[in-house]
């Protein structure tokens, strides 16, 4: 039995046991380093003496009891907090207490505390719902928000309602945040599970607020500015000169650490090591055990914020990053990218140092950024990829989420691209549920493209090469640098990085174990490795198979449509093919980046992008023509192309609307008259209304009809020069229209003197008619003309302006007899009656007098 301990929760242990009792569910709510991850599993099992896990006090051994199932988020905190469970009781891991990860087990017959990962876990459930021999499920650290903390928690829901309400399931936060984890843990009555919080028990923690020289670049993408890097070393150097104990630094990633250790000079007495998940678990070990004598820094990702507890430490150091996956749904491109650190996040740091005794934490940015800092961070299912989420969901019988306690609904954006790639991988069926090939990649226990990767590739390169080129592929087998995939795949197989290639191995292992045995180890066609790495990387992202696209060997097209550029003094530039395995689209770049990939042959990339490939007849306008040819491509890459000997003219007819759209009306020949009949219409709307039709360019390259022109299948600029588009125009119109055109909107109008005036349309709110004015004596009132008064623009015998008017009347009142006094004497030929309405019209001249 465990000997006492004072460590926080212990005092909450008898109100924690008595609720799961009463209502078989709880919320413990625990700041880190108060013992939740290690006094509460021993309680659950009756290993601490006085305690008993029935609710009460007793003797409670609980040896006939079944096990407690622990599950925290990362493999590298499963280990610990199996081996502090097992430290406290004096004995070995692998017996009462033991622990399960990817590729890793040692437990035992009689193991009565199983700590897993959440994704173990999730499997596990997946398996076997009614998870035989379990007593209780204890969810760790659900405040991180994981997709697989989320799921495990939702799947332990529906098992406790459905099939296992003896299953005792507890949820564990190191924030306050506990109130939708109550709910959604509650009964079916809908009265929330009950809430327990542990507080006090840690030291007070001094703040110094250390922000960096001004100018220093916001990370973006996975980049972090070089100087904010420096300043975290110095701040690290400060903090040994001015505090004891050992150091532990928060940085975003294993890059950062590596570039943070490479700064430091710590001198004589201090270790400086690196903790997080990529590293072997010896070097795990070495960063979580002090050295008497000896001052340490880790350097930490966020693994030691809150699941992991680092023995020995006083002083924390945070560079205030965090990275967190981000999926572009529209290209297709899935990364990780660093950004500030919540609040909440700061304070579980924080909280490092006040663990064991006083302490201290440098905070590498300022109080007022701090105050602007977002409260938590958003959970993973806002911004990850569904895929894998979305494949389980469908295999527990519950496409989308429906029916179960999630603490957050899928977007709606994201759950459809995850849908959508899960019916390309055949892994869900028309109506959302897992078919037989969709449950067998989910067993594999990867993403379900690597999954698939691993199940196609086997045949056609050989269980061993397509294991070990999905293992490196995995997220967890923590890659070399380079871009080079087959170059890595080499250097692996070749051991010259141990650490990477043991881990890489263990990964190959279980990808082997997990996947259906189809074909002896060394079977597969005799394919180069770099093909057969090709074709592994091609069936896992078939849309990232590119093809070179500019001359400088750089730039690719992907089948995605994405254009993409390798960096400069790639290896792999020049390449006519590549299949892209990473890539990603930092901020403010149009191309995606290529991070790793592999050349391959035409012939390759047509075999493993066979769903993409298409060949159609495409009408389409370019370069001022209609191209009509059948094409095939590879999803966005055009791989052949020959002309149509017939096109379909219905397909080149919107290939010239299309071309209308983009270029405009100008390209069509607008003969005088074709110019003239629309602005007569354009009058006519203008005057009249509906359903007169409006003459504006978008209206007309919406709506005109030039099917005249699709009988052609090279239609140019001189083609469509052709095109009557008078016709085009009075297609617009209805028989009732066409035939009082002519009537309302006439191309001339005859005056009293018997010539015909073209009306000027030019402007459609009013019509004009240039004429003199002795052709339009006797004219009273100027005629109606598309729903405008005509406006009449007076001229001299010479054809000069003199007035205008839309009021023939007045003028002759009031405005003609000053146009008479002044002309009369310049031309002496022609009349100016004192009485311009009884005075006959005349186009003409009185003759000259001979003398």
């Amino acid at each position: 039995m465990l000997p006492p301990t004072d460590l926080p929760v212990r005092d909450v242990l008898p109100e924690l046991l008595a609720a799961l009792a009463a209502a078989g569910s709880a919320v413990l709510v625990a700041p880190p380093g108060t013992g939740k991850t290690t006094l509460v599993p021993l309680a659950l099992a009756g290993l601490i003496d006085g305690l008993d896990p029935a609710g009460g006090h007793g003797s409670g051994n609980g040896r006939e009891r079944g096990r407690i199932v622990v599950a925290e988020p990362r493999r590298i905190a499963a280990r610990a907090a199996a081996r502090r469970m097992a430290d406290l009781l004096g004995e070995p891991v692998g017996g009462t207490i033991g622990f399960a990860v990817r590729g890793e087990q040692r437990t035992s017959a009689g193991t009565r505390v199983e700590v897993v990962t959440t994704g173990l876990l999730v499997q596990r459930l997946q398996r076997d719902p009614d998870l035989p021999g379990a007593a209780a499920i204890m969810i760790d650290e659900c405040h991180e928000r994981h997709l697989e903390t989320d799921l495990a928690l939702a799947f332990g829901i529906d098992v406790r309602a459905n099939l296992r309400p003896d299953l005792l399931l507890l949820a564990a936060s190191a924030t306050a945040q506990a109130d939708r984890i109550a709910e959604a843990l509650g009964s079916p009555t809908g009265a929330r599970a009950p809430v327990v919080e542990a507080t006090g028990g840690m030291h007070p923690v001094e703040i110094l607020w250390c922000p960096p020289p001004a100018g220093i670049t916001p990370p973006h993408g996975l980049r972090v500015d070089p100087r904010l890097l420096d300043h975290v070393a110095a701040t690290i150097t400060r903090a040994l000169a001015e505090t004891d104990g050992d150091v532990l630094a928060f940085l975003p990633g294993a890059g950062e650490i590596a570039a943070v250790t490479g700064r430091l000079r710590t001198g004589a007495g201090v270790d400086v090591l690196p903790l997080h998940g990529r590293l072997p678990g010896a070097a795990q070990d070495a960063a979580l055990r002090p050295v008497p004598g000896r001052r340490r820094v880790v350097l930490a990702t966020a693994v030691a914020e809150s699941s992991l507890t680092v023995p020995g430490v006083r002083v924390v150091v945070d560079a205030g990053l965090a990275r967190v996956p981000r999926t572009d749904l529209a290209r297709g491109l899935d990364s990780l990218v660093t950004v500030r650190a919540s609040r909440a996040a700061a304070t579980q740091r924080a909280g490092r140092a006040g663990r064991e005794s006083p302490g201290w934490a440098y905070r590498c940015w300022s109080q007022a950024e701090h105050d602007r800092l977002p409260a938590h961070p958003e959970p993973e299912i806002a911004a990850a990829d569904l895929t894998a989420f979305a494949l389980h969901l469908a295999c527990w019988g519950a496409p989308g989420g429906h029916g179960l306690a999630l603490l957050d609904p899928p977007p709606d954006a994201a759950a459809t691209v995850a849908t959508a790639t899960l019916h390309d991988l055949g892994a869900i069926d028309a109506d959302g549920r897992a078919t037989p090939r969709g449950r067998a990649l989910a067993a594999i226990g990867a993403h379900p493209r690597l999954a698939r990767a691993l199940l196609d590739g086997t045949t056609l390169v050989g269980p061993r090469r397509a294991a070990e080129v999905v293992a490196l592929l995995s997220d967890d087998t923590g890659r070399p640098g380079g871009d080079d995939l087959a170059a890595l795949w080499r250097s692996l197989r070749q051991g010259h990085d141990r650490a990477a290639t043991g881990r890489w191995q263990d990964e190959v292992r279980r990808l082997q174990r997990s996947a259906p045995r189809t074909a002896p180890a060394g079977a597969g066609p005799q394919v180069p490795d770099d093909l057969a790495a090709a074709t592994v990387v091609g069936l896992a992202f078939p849309e990232r198979l590119a093809r070179r696209r500019r001359a400088d060997g750089r730039n690719y097209l992907m089948a995605s449509g994405t254009a993409a550029e390798l960096p400069e003094g790639s290896g792999l530039a020049g390449f006519e093919w590549l299949a892209i395995a990473v890539a990603d689209r930092p901020p403010g770049r149009r191309d995606a980046r290529i991070r790793l990939a592999v050349p391959l042959d035409e012939a390759t990339a047509r075999e493993v992008g066979a769903p993409l490939l298409v060949e159609a007849d495409e009408v389409t306008w370019a370069d001022g023509a209609v191209r009509a040819r059948t094409v095939t491509r590879l999803g966005a890459i055009e791989l052949a192309a020959r002309p149509q000997r017939s096109p379909d003219p219905a397909q080149v007819a919107a290939a010239v609307q299309d071309g209308l759209r983009r270029e405009g009306l100008a390209v069509l020949h607008w003969t005088p008259g074709a110019l003239a009949l629309r602005q007569r219409l354009a009058a006519c709307r203008a005057g009249l209304g509906d359903p007169w039709p409006a003459m504006d360019d978008d209206t007309l390259l919406a709506r005109l009809d030039l099917a005249r022109a699709a009988g052609r299948t090279d239609l140019r600029r001189a083609d469509l020069r052709r095109v009557d588009v008078a016709a085009a125009l009075r297609a617009l119109l209805s028989g009732d229209q066409t035939g009082r055109l002519d009537e309302l909107a006439p191309e001339r109008i005859q005056l009293p003197s018997g010539s015909k005036i073209a009306v000027d349309y030019t402007d459609p709110d009013a019509p004009a008619l240039p004429v003199k004015v002795q052709e339009v004596f006797g004219w009273r009132t100027a005629p109606q003309v598309a729903g405008h008064p005509l406006r009449l623009r007076m001229l001299s015998p010479g054809g000069r302006p003199v007035a205008v008017t839309s009021d023939l009347e007045s003028f002759w009142r009031t405005g003609y007899p000053a146009v008479r006094s002044e002309l009369r004497g310049r031309y002496p030929r022609h009349p100016w009656p004192d009485d311009p309405l009884t005075a006959p019209p005349t186009r003409r001249a009185a003759p000259r007098r001979r003398p």
